[in-house]
């Protein structure tokens, strides 16, 4: 399979569900949302995606779905994260031979490994695919980080171990990333709200929630972000960072679903316990920022 970019702006999808079951029409459409757009690649079976509800076979039905219908328009980079190391690898096994063209790999959550034993877990992982890895640092919900040293370690091993996607909130950590590793690796953002200032210090893009629905104005923000315009692309963030904020009043991705359905992008906003419905405050704060922006 021929690598291609894996920069500018992906959607970390929505997995979207009709009583109870995940709607794969719905997701069909989600995705057509994202090629119109012109999104850059898509992501699905992430947190956004939620994938920690998904039985392994529903884990692996979304992927095969997203491949089927992007048609290989753009990358799919295939969610297959675990806690468990052995799951990582059958899901990054499978995803590989489904066709996704890359895959993410979140740091094991709730296990809290040393970094030692978080540089096994990745070898492993890496060593059951010849496709690019995207590690995923997101120590808000992992309770542990990627070090710059296993970063580090990782990539002088493997040739497709080139990607992070820096979820730890902190412009300080790409600028540390950079400086180890240069040109030799693409951090992507994690977090929408921070993407213009990570890429202002490095970065080639963003795994984006926001871009479920606003996929043109991330995709023309970070263009022109990434063709150095940067008072441009700050004129597009600082209209949209009021959504970026509130897009996270309630735990990811119960807001960016219910802006979803109420855009007709997908039929229901429903999620899956643990999760729950909007408050009522938190809906009319969502719904201004939303109008303030015409949608």
């Amino acid at each position: 399979m021929k690598l291609r970019p894996l920069t500018g702006t992906i959607t970390a999808l929505a997995t979207p569900f009709r009583n109870g079951a995940v709607a794969y029409d719905d997701l069909k459409k989600l995705v057509a949302h994202q090629l119109k757009g012109g999104i850059d690649g898509v992501v699905p079976v992430g947190t956004t995606g939620e994938s920690p509800t998904l039985s392994h076979e529903e884990h692996m039905d979304v992927i095969r779905a997203v491949i089927a219908d992007v048609r290989g328009r753009v990358p799919v980079i295939a969610g297959t994260g675990s806690n468990s190391t052995d799951e990582a690898i059958q899901l990054t096994r499978l995803s590989h031979e489904a066709g996704a063209d890359a895959m993410l790999v979140v740091a094991p959550y709730y296990n809290k490994p040393s970094q030692e034993g978080l540089f096994r877990h990745f070898c492993a992982v890496a060593d059951a695919t010849d496709r690019p890895i995207v590690l995923y640092s997101i120590p808000g919900r992992c309770g542990i980080e990627i070090s710059v040293g296993v970063v580090e370690r990782l990539r002088a091993r493997y040739r497709h171990v080139r990607w992070v996607k820096e979820a730890g909130g902190s412009v300080d950590r790409v600028d540390q990333l950079k400086q180890a590793l240069g040109a030799d690796l693409t951090v992507l953002s994690g977090d929408d709200s921070l993407t213009l200032p990570f890429m202002a210090v490095g970065a080639e893009g963003v795994i984006s929630v926001a871009s479920n629905l606003l996929v043109r104005e991330i995709s023309q923000m970070v263009r022109l972000a990434l063709a150095g315009d940067f008072p441009k692309a700050g004129k597009i963030h600082r209209r949209l960072y009021p959504v970026f904020k509130t897009l996270f009043i309630e735990p990811n991705p119960v807001p960016i679903k219910f802006a979803l359905a109420r855009a007709g992008v997908i039929g229901s906003g429903d999620v899956r316990p643990p999760l729950c419905e909007m408050s009522e405050a938190n809906t009319k704060i969502l719904l201004r920022s939303l109008a303030a922006l015409g949608k």
